[in-house]
């Protein structure tokens, strides 16, 4: 005799579902994940090359030595690259992806261009996702150039921010023309994170 099995669902009508945790918690991101070149996505010999650094912070103020990063932005002409290949870097194409691992002391590199607008009077910026020990789910935040006040004044994500979190934001411009953006987790100083559609912002296991 065969049996039937019936599905039946046990949320109630209109009661919002929670998406199963991105990630388990780890980390684990030092094997596989981690590809030869993920942190250049250009050449240090590309005549735009600028480098773009920072330490991950946890709340305490010390570096998180086990966290991966990656980043996604527009090229210099603010162009979304829709090429393939992000992970296979065949030193021509500019995919607009990077995947890093932090070194030992929580610090992290990448070689890339300084994104451009995507849009006429719109803020150029960088999409960050953070992977880090103690994290249900990955972060979100943004990287904005520091140059243009008047596009930055005039961005809806930074505009809802008060001045200090504003700040946590937008990279420095140092004097090789480098840029730096330190990632705080919590504390004082916490960057700001940022949540989409069907993402759940969790911090913390």
């Amino acid at each position: 005799m065969s049996e039937q099995h019936t599905n039946t669902s046990t949320t109630a009508p209109g009661e919002r579902l929670i998406p199963t945790p991105g990630q388990t918690i780890g980390p684990f991101y030092g094997f596989a994940l981690p590809y030869p070149g993920g942190e250049n996505l250009v050449d240090r010999s590309h005549p735009d090359a600028v480098r773009l650094h920072g330490t991950v912070y946890d709340g305490h103020g010390d570096p998180v030595p086990d966290s991966m990063l990656e980043i996604w932005q527009a090229d210099a002409q603010g162009r979304v690259s829709q090429e393939p290949g992000s992970l296979v870097r065949d030193g021509y194409t500019f995919t607009g992806f990077g995947r890093v691992a932090v070194d030992n002391v929580g610090h992290y590199d990448f070689t890339t261009v300084n994104p451009g607008a995507t849009e006429d009077g719109k803020a150029a910026f960088i999409t960050m996702t953070v992977f880090a020990r103690g994290l249900l789910n990955r972060l979100f935040t943004r990287i904005y150039l520091p140059e243009d006040q008047a596009a930055l004044e005039q961005d809806p994500v930074l505009s809802s921010l008060d001045p200090q979190r504003r700040r946590t934001l937008i990279a420095q411009r140092e004097e090789d023309g480098s840029l730096k953006f330190d990632i705080h987790l919590e504390g004082d100083g916490e960057t700001v994170f940022l949540s989409y559609p069907n993402h759940r912002l969790d911090h913390s296991a």
